[in-house]
């Protein structure tokens, strides 16, 4: 069967009010760009440093860079390098009314719709390899204990040696494969990537001793070639994702931090307590475990990491359910002096977005006020404006989702639309009003149960047959094997 995915997944964005297109005032304004990002005022020449990237191999938006400097007694400076869009995206452009229209960039497996036109952001905003570019430099030393100290922020000149994925680095640092080329060709860059590991698993076993939530949710990523669904992969958390994840939560932390300690107003990325941390226990105590009467992060990060090494299979619907119950993530504005709400997940109270500034707006925001910070200027957002800014981008995060999720689904009907009367081993992950669901362990499609369902309950491994699909609006309908 074909569709036309490029097609539907524009009709998506619509249906969700998001922007598919560039303006012709943005048209106009990339006409005007200059070859380079200017360089005046930055004194900071730190290109001679061994910095690397680690991202998705289809990835070419790269927004962060990172190297780490031992000091001894077991201290580590970590550097995480944000790639400076501001220098040429300027609040209030065309550009930037764009960005702030969508506040995200959009990705359906069958086309991007990026938040900036790819000539910025897959281009002269982007760490590409051997290309001078101007940074925003996140350090922090981090001690043996995984306790991060001396945060600093810093405009500066720097040069990405090294693109490199996470399949092939995770591969790499657990022994399964060989050093990618640009590692095996420097001494210095293996050294570092390895310290780099080292240092993130310090942080976090410090995150996680604090009660940290390790989780891992199954989103089944649709590989798309010349319009049609070639497979559907799974993206599996290793020891490279960890590593950049990590370094990121770090580098965001110290980046709220810094900017509190100014007294500046800025976005915060939130995740409150559970409303229905009552319901967490309940579907705890199914597991034989009891949680606290009040919302315990420690508490149910212990509960979670033992589910995960007594049922894997089962934990990442075990997950699902969790990450519902906590209720999504939120923008909020912080105003430096006043009690507000941390990241829940993370165990972390001072949290903002800002390593991420070609994908989402509120990283962008958040480099123009530290940016101002560091120039003594006046801030460029008043409260108001920000907390416009955090609606706006609480919504469009949570529309542009529904665009990705609508996409996968209709990915996964499409790729099973041939397979008719099959049989698959699945797994029970929803009973409701709404019918009864099961997961295929391979491919990771998940389809309603119409037939033989009586009797099914949530965590039951079934055998199903597949017995008709609808791409268009990505259903998939199973019958008891």
């Amino acid at each position: 069967m074909r569709l036309d995915l490029v097609s539907i997944a524009r009709t998506a964005m619509s249906d969700y009010g998001l922007v598919a297109d560039f303006d012709a005032a943005v048209r106009s304004e990339l006409t005007h760009l200059p070859p380079r990002a200017p360089v005046d005022g930055v004194k900071l020449d730190l290109r001679n440093l061994p910095w690397s990237s680690i991202d998705n191999r289809e990835s070419r938006d790269l927004d962060q860079i990172e190297c780490v400097e031992e000091l001894g007694n077991g201290k580590v400076r970590v550097r995480v390098g944000i790639a400076d869009v501001d220098a040429l995206v300027h609040k209030n452009s065309a550009i930037d009314k764009h960005a702030f229209a969508n506040t995200t960039s959009v990705y359906t497996g069958a086309v991007t719709f990026p938040m900036l036109p790819e000539v910025l952001s897959t281009g002269l905003t982007s760490l590409n390899e051997d290309e001078d570019r101007l940074a925003l430099v996140i350090s922090f030393t981090v001690d043996g204990d995984g306790e991060t100290s001396d945060p600093s922020v810093e405009r500066a000149i720097v040069k990405n040696q090294a693109r490199l994925t996470y399949i092939d680095i995770a591969n790499w640092l657990d022994g399964n494969g060989p050093a990618p080329e640009r590692v095996a060709q420097s001494s210095e860059q293996a050294r570092q990537l390895k310290l780099q590991d080292q240092v993130a698993q310090r942080l976090r076993k410090l995150r996680h001793a604090r009660g940290a939530l390790e989780l891992e949710t199954i989103e089944a990523r649709p590989i798309a070639k010349d319009g049609q669904v070639v497979d559907l992969e799974l993206t599996k958390k290793n020891r490279a994702r960890e590593l950049i994840e990590d370094f990121m939560i770090a580098a965001n932390t110290t980046m709220a931090r810094f900017l509190e300690a100014r007294g500046v107003p800025a976005l915060r990325r939130v995740v409150k307590q559970p409303e229905r941390w009552q319901r967490i226990a309940e579907l705890a105590s199914t597991h034989g475990v009891t949680l606290p009467a009040e919302p315990s992060a420690r508490a149910l990060a212990a509960f979670l990491a033992t589910e995960r090494t007594k049922d894997p299979v089962r934990f990442p619907d075990l997950s699902l359910s969790v990450v519902k119950l906590m209720g999504g993530g939120e923008y909020a504005v912080e105003l430096p002096g006043k009690d507000h709400d941390g990241h829940f997940g993370l165990a972390v109270q001072d949290y903002t977005h800002s390593t991420a500034p070609n994908r989402r707006f509120a990283d962008l925001v958040t480099q123009r006020l530290m940016k101002s910070c560091e120039l003594g200027e006046t801030s460029p957002y008043s409260i108001d404006e920000l907390a416009q800014i955090a609606q706006r981008c609480t919504e469009k995060a949570s529309e542009a989702q529904r665009v990705e999720r609508r996409m996968r689904k209709v990915a996964a009907a499409l790729f099973l639309a041939d397979r008719i009367g099959q049989n698959f081993d699945g797994l029970v992950t929803g009973v409701n009003e709404n019918g009864t669901f099961v997961r295929l362990l391979a491919p990771p499609a998940e389809g309603r149960v119409i037939r033989g369902e009586r009797g099914m309950d949530v965590g039951d491994k079934v055998k199903v047959k597949l017995v008709a699909t609808n791409p268009q609006k990505g259903f998939i309908d199973f019958a008891r094997a």
